[in-house]
């Protein structure tokens, strides 16, 4: 491991007396290590700061001269540049998080984040996790028990099947459920592991493409099946639970404007077009599968809709890439939160004391080229200008000059606009997305532009199936 040289005008490394005078003593943790990169690690670190709290950065030899390693207190490279080099290096990441002297590591989304395992290292080297228990970790994180367990507390969940060991199992299964049927890998997210089986004769070049790019993701390469549901729309619900027994929801998120990859491009809080009855029983079983398994800290609920019908889909133990709008909607830090529960403190409030006000929508902007498949994008960002103004927020780690490597998620910034009302924040985020200006690689700003424009989501009534719909050619009579 090799620590950064700071900047000639800045003290990086500095005594715990001299932190205690800049920012007032600590009184949660002294020190957190920041077991991620890019734009989450600047949001931990911006929580640390603001609690009182030192950082210590991780970072590969790709990531150098990005914004994470320079914002926080400390910084040392872990392994060069491709992932399980580095940002899945645990002993490099415990070894730095011990001679640094911290006393708790937050893994961010990704990576590590739902990785058991890794939390389990974390506590038998005298780390906290920030995050929920190992236990819940392993049982929720992995997609396939997480269902089972939520079956057995009521919650009603997609037809689908247990761990398939085989592409012979997965056709028998397919068999029992019907056709179409959706192969998902039990340890991941992000839409990796995913593909669509429409019928028989797809299945065996589908299992082996969703059981290689699990294991190549999460070093995991167990898939299960789930009945694919037609047009429905991805709502997810954010929870909060305390290791006092406090569980509370913080509404919903509709994230149904995703890519064929199933990766997610643009999201807002609270839901459109949402019934009350489907709201309700949305809260009702997030906070209820919370309090089966004695859930602690930030975590998301993920469900499918389709009319009336909520069906539970997964859990992710973790916080969201797009939490900001939850934030903005209920005017709580997210991530300071997860601090706290992990530090043993009690949720402030009840469930009664919770109160959305306005709306919020996320773009997300990926260095992707959207009419090319979104292919990622990797080079130098010549000139990157990114919006201001009233109810506009900007979480990214990029500027002008920066490069972008080819190791890591396209994301470059997530763009949030928020408005009283819902046709406010999207007057407000086209806005702010023609202000934005990134150049030297294709990104999403022109296609999140175009959704918005759309008269789908103009009205709010879209599902998962939106996007590609957007992106297929035109018929020609």
């Amino acid at each position: 491991m090799r620590k950064t040289e700071p900047p000639s005008n800045t003290a990086k490394n500095f005594s715990k007396s001299t932190a205690d005078k800049r920012r007032g003593t600590p009184t949660i943790f002294r020190k957190v290590l920041i077991a991620n990169r890019g734009e989450i690690a600047l949001r931990i670190n911006r929580a640390c700061q603001e609690l009182g709290v030192l950082t210590v950065a991780i970072f590969s030899e790709a990531d150098r001269d990005s914004l994470h390693v320079r914002q926080a207190d400390e910084a040392f490279c872990v392994g060069p540049g491709p992932v399980p080099r580095s940002y899945l290096n645990i002993p490099n990441i415990i070894s730095t998080a011990l001679v640094t002297g911290c006393d708790a590591v937050h893994p961010g989304y990704g990576f590590l984040a739902e990785n058991a395992r890794f939390a389990e290292i974390c506590a038998d080297h005298g780390l906290a996790f920030i995050g929920p228990t190992p236990r819940v970790i392993a049982a929720m994180g992995d997609k396939a028990t997480a269902k089972r367990v939520m079956k057995e507390a009521g919650i009603a969940t997609t037809p689908g099947s247990d761990i398939l060991p085989s592409v012979e199992d997965a056709r028998r299964a397919a068999e029992q459920i019907g056709y179409p049927v959706l192969l998902k890998a039990t340890a991941g997210g992000g839409g990796k592991g995913m593909r669509t089986v429409e019928s028989p004769a797809e299945m065996e070049r589908a299992f082996a493409s969703a059981t290689a790019e699990a294991e190549a993701s999460f070093k995991d390469g167990r898939v299960y099946l789930e009945k694919l549901i037609v047009r429905p729309r991805h709502i997810e619900v954010q929870v909060l639970g305390d290791t006092h027994g406090n569980v509370v929801h913080l509404g919903e998120r509709d994230c149904s404007v995703q890519k064929p990859s199933h990766q997610k491009l643009v999201e807002e809080a609270l839901a459109t077009n949402l019934s009350s009855k489907s709201r309700a029983a949305l809260h009702e079983m997030a906070v209820r599968a919370c309090q089966a398994v004695n859930y602690t800290n930030a975590g998301t609920l993920e469900f499918l809709v389709s009319g009336d019908h909520v069906y539970f889909m997964e859990m992710n133990t973790r916080i969201q890439v797009e939490h900001p709008v939850t934030e903005m909607v209920y005017n709580i830090d997210l991530v300071k939160e997860q601090i706290r529960v992990a530090a043993g403190e009690a949720l402030g409030y009840a469930q009664r004391d919770l109160k959305p006000s306005g709306h919020a929508i996320e773009c997300r902007i990926n260095a992707e080229d959207p009419r090319n498949n979104f292919s990622p994008q990797a080079g130098t960002l010549s000139k990157v200008v990114f919006p201001g103004g009233l109810g506009i927020r900007v979480d990214t780690h990029v500027h002008s000059g920066a490069m972008v490597p080819p190791y890591y998620d396209s994301m470059l910034a997530k763009i949030i606009a928020f408005g009283e009302t819902r046709e406010a924040a999207i007057a407000r985020m086209e806005r702010a997305l023609r202000e934005t200006v990134i150049e030297g690689v294709n990104t999403t700003i022109d296609m999140c532009l175009e959704i918005l424009g759309t008269r789908e989501f103009r009205e709010g009534r879209y599902a998962i199936d939106f996007l590609p719909n957007l992106l297929r050619p035109a018929t020609v009579a």
